[in-house]
């Protein structure tokens, strides 16, 4: 029970942190039809202008105006870049969108370097906030947890009980009807551009510390985040936020459980063959949980896409 106990709270930081990701980007491309492959290069950023910032004002500084900059980036990319390619088509994005993660990774390497980077827990938060039979819960965790949930909050309040809020979802289905009434739709797509990369931005500040700030680490939620959405269901904050759970107890659950294949074909009434010597399935008979832990998402998101293709909480297809 215990055991469970760590693994559900590992989980929940996990899943929370991919949430950042995925909500901006749910929006994006419901909104704009854009599969921005450089969602999670500015979620590298965010990490490597907090460190920079940390350096001069300390941590909450950097947590303060990293995610800023980091918005402002993304909405100069939309306005100056996007913006001008998207009249020729979703190719152009696609390549646009790649063209830009290299460049902002081979940019972060020049000017970081490539090896991986001192971003430490502050001391403020680096100590134990409780511990589960000798499991230590870190304080920083619970802190991410507190961010990213705050952030979940914050944004379903705008988004459902603000006059803005009910301008983006409306622009989200009927951008020409909102752009008739006197809204101005590119502003509208600028700005949520720029808050679902500072989104990216706030996830990469607060999960720096913990794997790491190495030039690397957007590969790393980089697939995943589509995963997310598509599980999720475009234009769904719920559904990111449940996807992003369902995804991070999953994959955590998984690796914490020795789990091996043949007990599970065997409980499913599946009897191993008394030969695999010479079978292709030999391998597949001694898999072990962890081992297919990372692949699960992409599993579950086939699942999702034959037997319900707008998602769980999908309002439309795309």
């Amino acid at each position: 029970m215990d055991l469970i106990l760590v693994n559900l709270i590992d989980g929940l930081v996990t899943g929370l942190l991919l949430f950042m990701l995925s909500a901006g980007l749910t929006l994006i491309f419901s909104m704009m039809g854009v599969l921005n492959f450089a969602h999670a290069s500015f979620y590298m950023l965010g990490a490597y202008f907090a460190y920079q910032i940390s350096l001069a004002l300390g941590f909450w500084m950097g947590l303060l105006i990293a995610p800023l900059v980091v918005g402002v980036m993304g909405a100069g990319v939309e306005r100056y870049g996007l913006r001008r390619v998207h009249q020729y088509g979703h190719v152009p994005e696609l390549i646009f969108t790649f063209g830009l993660a290299l460049l902002i990774e081979e940019l972060v390497q020049f000017i970081w370097g490539k090896n991986q980077l001192p971003y430490a827990i502050p001391d403020a938060l680096n100590f134990t906030a409780f511990a589960i039979s000798g499991n230590s819960i870190p304080a920083y965790k619970i802190f991410m947890i507190f961010i990213s949930i705050s952030i979940f909050i914050g944004l379903l309040y705008v988004l459902t009980k603000t006059r803005v809020g009910m301008i983006i979802q409306a622009a989200l289905s009927y951008p020409r009807t909102v752009e008739a009434l006197g809204h101005n739709v590119p502003l509208i797509f600028m700005g949520v551009f720029g808050v679902g990369t500072a989104l990216a931005g706030v996830a990469g500040v607060i999960a720096g510390p913990v794997p790491g700030s190495f030039p690397g680490m957007a590969f790393v939620p980089g697939s995943i985040v589509f995963v997310t959405i598509v599980i999720g269901g475009l234009g769904s904050l719920w559904g990111a936020l449940i996807a992003s759970l369902l995804i991070g107890w999953i994959t955590t659950f998984a690796k914490s459980y020795n789990i091996e294949m043949e007990n599970i074909l065997t409980g499913l009434g599946i009897s191993k063959p008394e030969s695999l010597d010479d079978s292709i399935f030999r391998d597949f008979w001694s898999l072990t949980s962890p081992q297919i832990a990372d692949i699960l998402p992409y599993i579950l998101m086939v699942l999702i896409l034959i037997f319900r293709p707008a998602g769980l909480f999908g309002k439309r297809s795309s």
